[in-house]
């Protein structure tokens, strides 16, 4: 019996260098059938380059670069992809946009509400300018959106993140009634983690994990320099022991939410 052929599997990374190979091409209005000509590809080949299936050469982009009138932008993004000899995440890696094209989104929050799950007033507490709000505030569409269907989040967050200060008091509270409504949602769930044996779980860092379509992984890591990228296998083991600990010291989402109600009319109201 013939053994089954193997599915093509997205590297997020490379779907982002393929993202922007794919808006400069279109730029320059060439198809991919005029690309792979060039390149002695075929159009297939361009096309899986462009949706992160395919790893191309160097020499692919050395052509191509100054056909697209790219001024040397491709070979930056490729290079800065590339420089290791390993597949990575560059600087130019946009986690938002991983955020649009996650079917699952697991996230680990010991300090505030994240981003996404985060009010006007609470928001603008953490960020300079109404631009950073309104940004921030878009993001949270994916958990909305009616096409393509709406991303499934799940918040464990830490007991001190209902009790944390930020902003005023009655910022905390609307914020906090707002993770109740946002909880209702079916494709939402948060869950407050309790630190009822004295071993707080999840003290390396807040993090987020997004399972992709094709079931990859990738994790953004917050540290207080910057945010880290990964798909790294190991980093991705440690945070799902991470998450194992975390899960077994959460809330029911049912308790969670009493939980939460609790808090707003004890220190909010």
């Amino acid at each position: 019996m013939a053994s089954p052929r193997r599915r093509a599997v997205t590297s997020p990374a490379l779907a982002a260098f393929g993202r922007q190979f794919r808006r400069y091409r279109e730029r320059a209005g060439l198809s991919q059938a005029r690309v792979a000509q060039r390149t002695g590809k075929t159009a297939s080949f361009v096309s899986q380059v462009e949706s992160g299936k395919k790893r191309c050469k160097r020499d692919f982009v050395e052509i191509m670069d100054p056909e697209l009138k790219a001024g040397g932008v491709l070979l930056s993004l490729y290079d800065d992809l590339n420089g290791d000899g390993a597949l990575g995440f560059p600087t130019w890696f946009d986690w938002p946009e991983i955020e649009v094209e996650a079917e699952v989104l697991v996230t680990w929050q010991h300090s505030v509400v994240p981003g996404l799950l985060q009010i006007e007033g609470y928001a603008r507490t953490f960020l300079g300018t109404d631009e950073a709000v309104l940004a921030r505030l878009a993001r949270q569409e994916i958990l909305t959106r009616d096409v393509p269907a709406p991303v499934s989040l799940i918040a464990l967050l830490g007991e001190h993140v209902l009790h944390h200060f930020v902003g005023s008091r009655e910022i905390m509270r609307q914020q906090l009634e707002h993770l109740l409504a946002m909880s209702e949602l079916p494709n939402v769930t948060i869950q407050i983690v309790v630190n009822d044996d004295g071993a707080p779980a999840g003290n390396g860092g807040s993090f987020v994990l997004a399972t992709m379509k094709d079931r990859s992984e990738v994790a953004y890591l917050e540290t207080t320099v910057r945010g880290i990228t990964t798909d790294d296998s190991a980093d991705l083991v440690a945070i799902a022991r991470t998450l194992d600990s975390l899960r077994s010291s959460a809330l029911p989402a049912s308790m969670s939410r009493d939980l939460i109600r609790k808090v707003i009319v004890e220190k909010w109201t």
